[in-house]
């Protein structure tokens, strides 16, 4: 998913600030249930983000274009694993890696439910 680094992402150090990695590890992974998950899916489970770990290696800067890719890993019932890269379109360069964990909710109750094995065989590797 291509994303630019915009004015307001940049912070006093002059690059790209945490909190707008973490809006993109979010995003993308929304996208990324919203391109492959069934409207049925969709409409019965929500997420929420039980942890996130983040490696940055190279800052990005005003004028980037990003590449955001990500994938789940382990998938069980109650849980998710998700991994993000992030990086410069222009050379492909590294500039963060995620990894999150994240729980499904049941919409109507906002309380964790369990994932069906067809749910979780669409996006675990």
């Amino acid at each position: 998913m291509p994303v630019p680094v915009l004015p307001a992402d940049i912070d006093e150090l002059d690059h790209v600030n945490n909190t707008v990695y973490l809006r993109w590890v979010q995003d993308v992974a929304t996208a990324h249930w919203k391109s492959l998950a069934s409207k049925e899916a969709q409409d019965a489970i929500g997420w929420v983000v039980l942890r996130h770990e983040i490696d940055y290696k190279i800052p990005a800067c005003l004028g980037d274009e990003i590449i955001l890719r990500t994938w789940v890993g382990e998938a069980s019932r109650l849980k998710f694993e998700r991994f993000t890269e992030v990086r410069r379109r222009t050379d492909n360069v590294l500039l963060a890696q995620a990894r999150t964990l994240w729980v499904p909710i049941d919409w109507r109750t906002g309380k964790p439910t369990r994932v069906s094995a067809e749910v979780r065989a669409r996006f675990s590797v």
